[in-house]
């Protein structure tokens, strides 16, 4: 089992925060961190927060942390695939690559903040994100394995396109998947290094048994792509009711437990805000040394 931190912020206020997390998880052993990839949040997400809107560019920011660490891998759960052309976002993410010495996650989503791609972008219908995103990753890993690429498609296009230098990660960077609905889950099967599967039952039976059942959608379509031993499993959450409880060593081990029956081989968790460093320190104590 290895272990992700989930990070619940790109804002600019609690850049010292995420500095921090990121640091200590270098230091502590950690596999990766993973940060949200959102330019704006809609008042009914986020209305608590009146910066809300006051967020930093999650790509210029794992750049700089790639800068400052030397093993923790540094990724985003999710990029809104449609929100950026992809050609650009590729190119984005083989530089922190490069920088980082091949340590960049990609974490691949259709989108879900209207307000955002309404200030940046376009916003269409479920249908059609799907199908940017599914015609925007071959895009992209065209760019990443081929020396020069046209590319004509329904959405995106590219006439001679070089990308160099080439991601360090061969044959691209990591690619993990966030989305829980089956156009998302079969494009994960049919795409994903990593199938991060959300789950929002708070029961921990009840999200094992969902689990469960997403999982075999996603090794379906990784049969029907002959890619059925090319994928890992993702288990765990970025729930606020994890973030803002007091810190529960025994939950979080119970957690890594069901994580393991249903065949995870990586865990995702948050830690409470606050005291995110002593919560590392004491999971890296406590519970990482049993699944080494």
């Amino acid at each position: 089992m290895r272990f992700f931190i989930g990070l619940y912020t790109n804002w600019m206020n609690e850049w010292p925060v995420i500095e921090e997390v990121v640091l200590a998880a270098d230091r502590l052993g950690f596999e990766g961190v993973l940060m949200p990839d959102h330019y704006m949040f809609s008042e009914e997400v986020m209305g608590i927060r009146q910066d809300r809107n006051a967020t930093l560019e999650s790509w210029i920011a794992l750049a700089i942390l790639a800068s400052r660490t030397e093993r923790v891998r540094l990724g985003t759960l999710v990029s809104p695939i449609p929100l950026r052309p992809p050609a650009i976002l590729a190119k984005m993410v083989t530089t922190v690559d490069v920088l980082s010495k091949g340590r960049v996650v990609l974490g691949v989503g259709a989108g879900w903040s209207d307000v955002e791609f309404e200030g940046y972008s376009v916003w269409d219908s479920p249908r059609v994100r799907v199908e940017k995103v599914e015609e925007g990753v071959e895009l992209m890993r065209r760019l990443w394995m081929e020396d020069i690429v046209s590319f004509e498609g329904k959405y995106y296009q590219a006439k001679n396109a070089v990308l160099e230098p080439k991601p360090v990660q061969q044959p691209h960077p990591t690619l993990l998947f966030g989305g829980h609905k089956n156009q998302m889950l079969g494009l994960a099967g049919r795409f994903a290094d990593i199938a991060y599967i959300k789950t929002a039952e708070e029961n921990l039976d009840l999200e094992c048994k969902r689990f469960e059942e997403k999982k075999a959608t996603v090794l379906q379509s990784a049969k029907d792509h002959n890619r059925s031993n090319e994928l890992a499993f993702m288990f765990g959450s970025f729930h606020f009711h994890f973030m803002y409880n007091a810190f529960d060593v025994k939950e979080c081990e119970g957690r890594v437990e069901a994580a393991e029956k249903v065949g995870a081989q990586y865990f995702l968790t948050p830690f409470p805000a606050g005291r995110q460093v002593d919560a590392m320190e004491q999971f890296a104590k406590e519970i990482v040394p049993s699944y080494s």
